[in-house]
């Protein structure tokens, strides 16, 4: 009886696809995992004012949530009385909007945003990053980075409660 030689090789070949499939997967770039996103509550520099960051669309934005001192000296709440516009300068800080359209810029690092600065009343491109010990990078500037300054934010110890806004 007179064999086929394809039949007998059969169990080689699959064999050597299954081999050849599960190198060919392994050889496979994985999909980059998209960086996590530094959401929630961030104490500024300075410990005066708490940031919550979250999804605004597909991008990041950022407002003030909280403040170590939300009333002016009137016992009002504070303002945002350094806007350039004075049309903007009776609008609450607690609430007030302060990063604004952050995209995925590699692992865990955020360009193409802005960031506006209530003590100044000015509006900066913007660019963040998480470092490894978990300190958030905030970077002000004007034209390109190095013309501008970096800030430290930090996850606060425990909950901040909200500021009513």
């Amino acid at each position: 009886m007179r064999t086929n030689c394809f039949t007998h090789q059969l169990p080689f070949l699959i064999v050597a696809l299954a081999i050849s499939a599960g190198t060919a997967q392994a050889a496979r770039p994985s999909a980059a995992a998209a960086p996590a996103p530094p959401q929630g509550t961030w104490l500024d520099q300075s410990g005066r004012a708490g940031i919550t960051i979250a999804p605004c669309g597909e991008k990041l934005c950022g407002a003030i949530t909280w403040l170590r001192a939300p009333l002016n000296e009137q016992g009002k709440p504070k303002t945002d009385i350094h806007n350039t516009d004075a049309n903007l300068r009776t609008r609450p800080l607690c609430g007030l909007p302060m990063l604004n359209n952050f995209v995925p810029d590699g692992e865990n690092a955020w360009t193409g945003g802005t960031i506006y600065d209530p003590e100044r009343g000015e509006t900066y491109q913007s660019n963040m990053h998480i470092k490894p010990d978990g300190t958030l990078i905030v970077r002000g500037y004007v034209g390109i980075s190095l013309l501008g300054r970096s800030e430290t934010w930090t996850k606060p110890a425990q909950p901040l409660p909200h500021c009513a806004g």
